[in-house]
């Protein structure tokens, strides 16, 4: 049997975090021989850090790490795998839809040929907009990740923990699990899991946030939106030519070039608009390379709760004391 380290980021979860808590710590006791619960507490500002605190004091096998300030879902998620201490990592939400008896499938499907497998979810239980974002998001993640892979990613994964050497020295506060899982390995495997409606509060990822997350993914992790902008530069340059080549043609043939302030206006528009907007793609870019310069951290670690002694070998950014 292996051990397993559950890594949960929590944000604004008391509702719900008694019963995930109370459905985990019995579920992983029959399912693998030892094992640990970490919960990354994102600075939500809710009670949720009480709870952990209380959980981690009862259960050695549990720990509780407090983000300094709201870093964000994968930041949380890095945070918690860097400190993971077993052979094997799970990654969940807080908000009990992901059913805890589903990590079976997970284990099942991690054989010899494969690394990280993800739960990806038989009815997903979203509305239409948030839909559509999460579809922007993969499609974001395909240049990336694999169209393939991209379509099937999900909060509910598993994976070695071995992995998380191709990224040890990441630190840029952009960050996405799924991507720089690909840094490690190229095999993925996918498998149908239930997904439960949420019970209780709301989704921290909103359609504005959902589509941020694209944009970081697109300019942080890909060179797509450069292709995108050489392939419309390449376009634009064709319109050119055969603008030029009619105004051209008209004037031998009738001797007059193409009346209209209009017809002029709306040429030098038009190159103008893909001009600024390959600049704007180039200025995302630099503003990236700019932001890594200057070694932010991905997370910062304000305090943490263990009922067992703590264990060495752990990475994480230094903690802030108050």
């Amino acid at each position: 049997m292996s051990t397993l380290s559950v890594v949960v980021p929590v944000y604004r979860a008391e509702q719900t975090l008694p019963e995930l808590h109370r459905q985990l710590v019995p579920a992983l006791e029959a399912l693998v021989d030892d094992f640990e619960v970490i919960y990354v507490e994102d600075c939500g500002g809710d009670h949720s850090w009480a709870l952990i605190a209380d959980f981690a004091a009862a259960d050695p096998r549990v720990r509780g790490i407090r983000l300094n300030r709201n870093f964000g879902q994968h930041n949380a998620l890095l945070c918690g795998i860097r400190a993971a201490q077993y052979d094997l990592v799970v990654t969940m939400d807080d908000d009990l839809q992901h059913p805890v008896e589903e990590i079976p499938k997970l284990l099942a499907a991690l054989t010899e040929e494969v690394d990280v497998v993800y739960g990806f979810p038989e009815r997903e239980r979203h509305g239409v907009l948030r839909r559509l974002a999460s579809q922007l998001t993969k499609l974001a993640l395909a240049s990336a990740m694999g169209a393939e892979t991209a379509r099937h990613v999900s909060a509910f994964r598993l994976f070695r923990t071995q992995l998380r050497e191709g990224f040890r020295n990441y630190r840029s506060p952009s960050v996405s699990i799924d991507v720089l899982l690909t840094w490690a390995t190229t095999r993925f495997a996918i498998v149908r899991v239930a997904h439960r409606p949420r019970t209780a509060g709301a989704s921290g990822y909103t359609l504005g946030a959902l589509m941020r997350h694209a944009v970081n993914l697109m300019t942080g992790f890909s060179t797509l939106p450069l292709q995108v902008a050489s392939f419309i530069g390449f376009a634009f340059v064709l319109v050119g030519f055969v603008t030029m080549g009619y105004v051209l043609v008209n004037y031998l043939l009738h001797g007059s070039a193409v009346p209209g302030f209009a017809f002029l206006a709306s040429i030098v528009t038009i190159f103008s608009g893909a001009q600024l907007f390959a600049l704007g793609i180039f200025g995302e870019y630099l503003a990236r390379m700019h932001f890594r310069s200057m070694d932010r951290p991905a997370y910062v670690v304000r305090e943490m709760a263990s009922a067992g002694p703590e264990r060495l070998g752990v990475r994480l950014e230094a903690p802030v004391r108050s």
